[in-house]
C-alpha cells in the first residue's frame, strides 16, 4: 500500500508553541497528535510567566515570518493522515482474507479466479454507486484477470435497506445472475423503494416476487447485510461507494474508469 509519509523534522519552535498551548490560546482548542504527547506533558511543568513569555515570543516570530502557522497546521494535517493512513493499513491486514475471497452470497463481476480483486461496498440508492456501474462493467471486460466482489449496505436510510434487502433475497433465489438483473432493475429506478416496487422489479426481471418479499425479512437475510455492514465498519468506511484494492489500498467516493484502473494496476498481486 502507498500511504502518505509524515513529515519527517519539524522547527523546533513548532513543538514549542505545541507544548505551550499557543496555538490553542491564540486560535482556539487543537487536538494534539500522539506525536506531541511528550510535548504537552512537559508543558505542565511552565509557569504562568514563563507562558506568556511563550506567547510573546511566538506572536513576534509570527509577525516577521508568518510561514510559522501554516507550518504548524501543516505538521498536524501530516500527522493526522499518517495515523489515518496507519489504521486503515491495520484493518486491512486484520480483514485480508474476508477482502481477497468473495462471500457465497456476494455478487462478483469478472473471473471467480481472478488474482487482482476489487471489493465494492455500496448502496443501491447511492447515485454516485449507480453512475460508476457502467465502468465497473467495462473494467471486468476488458480485463480478464480481475474480479469485483460486490458488498451491498444499506447506509442511506429505509429505502435502502429495503433495495438491499431485494438484492440479497434475488440472490438466495437465484444466484449470482438473478442477483444480477435484479441489480439493474433496481438500480435503475427512479420510484421511490418499498416492499410493494420491489415485488414489481422481481416480476420484471423473471423472479419469483412473492418469494423475494418473503425472503426481504429473513434472518437469513439480515444476516448477510449485518455481516456486510460490519465488515465496512471494520475497514473504516464513512460513505458509499468504497474501493477495497487487493487489501491493500482503500479508496473512497466516486471514482472514475481511469482511476479505477490505475488503482487496480498499482495493487495488482
Amino acid at each position: 500500500m502507498t500511504f502518505i509519509s509524515p513529515r519527517r523534522s519539524r522547527p523546533r519552535l513548532l513543538h514549542a508553541v505545541l507544548a505551550a498551548g499557543v496555538m490553542g490560546a491564540m486560535a482556539g482548542p487543537v487536538a494534539l497528535p500522539p506525536a506531541y504527547a511528550a510535548d504537552t506533558e512537559a508543558a505542565s511543568s511552565f509557569t504562568p510567566a514563563q507562558r506568556q513569555e511563550i506567547v510573546g515570543i511566538v506572536r513576534e516570530a509570527l509577525k516577521t515570518d508568518p510561514t510559522i502557522l501554516s507550518d504548524a497546521i501543516a505538521a498536524l494535517r501530516n500527522s493526522a493522515n499518517a495515523a489515518q493512513q496507519n489504521a486503515a493499513r491495520t484493518a486491512l491486514d486484520s480483514h485480508r482474507a474476508e477482502l481477497l475471497a468473495p462471500a457465497a452470497n456476494d455478487g462478483v463481476l469478472g473471473s471467480a479466479t481472478a488474482h487482482a480483486t476489487v471489493v465494492e461496498f455500496y448502496d443501491p440508492r447511492c447515485p454516485y454507486c449507480r453512475k460508476v456501474l457502467p465502468d465497473l462493467d467495462r473494467l471486468t471486460h476488458e480485463d480478464t484477470d480481475l474480479r469485483i466482489i460486490e458488498k451491498v449496505i444499506p447506509v442511506l436510510g429505509q429505502g435502502s435497506l429495503i433495495a438491499s434487502q431485494a438484492l440479497v433475497a434475488a440472490f438466495l433465489q437465484g444466484g449470482q445472475d438473478a442477483y444480477f438483473r435484479m441489480q439493474r432493475a433496481v438500480m435503475n429506478d427512479s420510484t421511490a423503494p418499498t416492499v410493494e416496487r420491489m415485488r414489481t422489479l422481481a416480476t420484471q426481471s423473471g423472479l419469483n416476487a412473492t418469494r423475494l418479499a418473503t425472503d426481504m425479512n429473513s434472518q437469513k437475510v439480515t444476516a448477510i447485510l449485518e455481516a456486510n455492514l460490519e465488515l465496512a465498519r471494520a475497514i473504516g468506511l464513512d460513505g458509499t461507494p468504497t474501493f477495497v484494492f487487493n487489501a491493500r489500498q482503500i479508496i473512497p467516493g466516486a471514482v472514475d474508469y481511469d482511476a479505477l484502473k490505475k488503482a487496480i494496476a498499482q495493487n495488482r498481486q
